[in-house]
């Protein structure tokens, strides 16, 4: 079964077609990062224009990247939300009137379920279950407990930042680029990782919650009495904060929920002093790790098509009339 996917939550036009749900025959990514350099973050109006522009030229390269035409799809899959509500609609749309026009099934696809699925794209999903796993991205810090496709918990998420929005502001208050994740990761290489001793919020509570907020606001405090501090420096002490509080966490819920899998997903899970500490921790405790690739771990819409096999044959085809839901989260995930 080869299904069309689509996703345009944020600022990544991107469409794809996906085979039995492991199979990737082409994944298309519009990137708006040089749209959105000039203003530190994502502007709403901006992305929607880019995805209203671009979504028929990407969905036609996906299709001849992957060698098939329109009639050779069987369903349309689309995200309906989390996101910005006026880039789901472009895609959400787009999705629904292909799968109208050609009488095929649609699949609305919660973005965060897809991410939380998308380390498992090349394994056989049932080896993989149960899990514990860990979704971290610029707008989601997310741990949750996985039996099955569509089952999960969630075990804890953050209270206040995520992760990826601290990487941006922490950058912002350097003087760094956009996105700031990327930039932080470069300079953090150069940088001594015990110069400066930053808060590990939440680390040893007893559940599962996290909090960045607290240090974001540790290093702007920090910079005000350091003026003439090493930038490298702060960089690397901020993100072995951050990364000893993800990979704290999530390798005590697995120990606690006696799971011999995690897996990462988002964009901040490409960080490599995450992979780096997170793939030691799990090798010193015998737990297997997933990982999606790094072009899986941003937006994309080769895990909304992947997910949707799955889904299709779960529940069936969404309602066309399903509408977008910005602010959905991980645990309202039916369609």
């Amino acid at each position: 079964m080869k299904i069309l996917g689509v996703e345009t939550s944020c600022d990544e036009t991107s469409a794809a077609v996906v085979q039995d749900g492991q199979r990737i025959l082409s994944n298309v990514v519009s990137s708006q990062i040089e749209l959105h350099r000039p203003f530190g973050g994502v502007v709403p109006e901006l992305a929607s224009r880019h995805h209203l522009e671009f979504i028929d030229a990407v969905v036609a390269k996906a299709l001849a990247h992957a060698d098939v035409t329109f009639s050779q799809i069987d369903a349309v899959a689309g995200t309906f939300g989390p996101g910005l509500a006026t880039s789901l609609l472009i895609g959400l749309n787009a999705a629904k009137g292909m799968a109208f026009s050609m009488g095929k099934p649609f699949i609305g696809i919660n973005h965060l379920e897809a991410h939380l699925y998308s380390p498992l794209l090349a394994q056989r999903v049932e080896d993989c279950l149960p899990m514990v796993s860990l979704i971290v991205s610029g707008g989601h810090t997310i741990l949750a407990h996985s039996t099955a496709i569509g089952e999960h918990e969630i075990l804890g998420q953050t209270m206040d930042d995520a992760a990826g929005e601290a990487f941006d502001k922490v950058a912002k208050l350097l003087g760094l680029g956009y996105p700031g994740g990327p930039e932080i990761d470069s300079r953090s290489k150069e940088g001594n990782p015990v110069a400066i001793a930053f808060p590990r919020s939440m680390l040893n509570e007893p559940n599962y919650n996290f909090s960045f907020s607290g240090l974001k606001t540790s290093v702007l405090y920090w910079l005000r009495k350091n003026p003439h501090h090493r930038a490298e420096d702060v960089c690397a002490s901020f993100q072995e904060a951050v990364v000893d509080v993800l990979v704290g966490k999530l390798m005590r819920a697995a120990r606690d929920k006696g799971v011999k899998t995690v897996s990462a997903s988002g964009g901040v899970s490409i960080n490599s002093r995450f992979r780096e500490k997170l793939n030691a921790e799990c090798k010193r405790s015998g737990v297997r790790l997933l990982l999606a690739s790094a072009d899986l771990c941003t937006d994309n819409a080769a895990m909304i098509g992947a997910l949707a096999f799955y889904k299709l044959k779960q529940v069936g085809q969404s309602d066309f009339a399903l509408e977008v839901a910005p602010s959905i989260g991980l645990a309202e995930v039916g369609a």
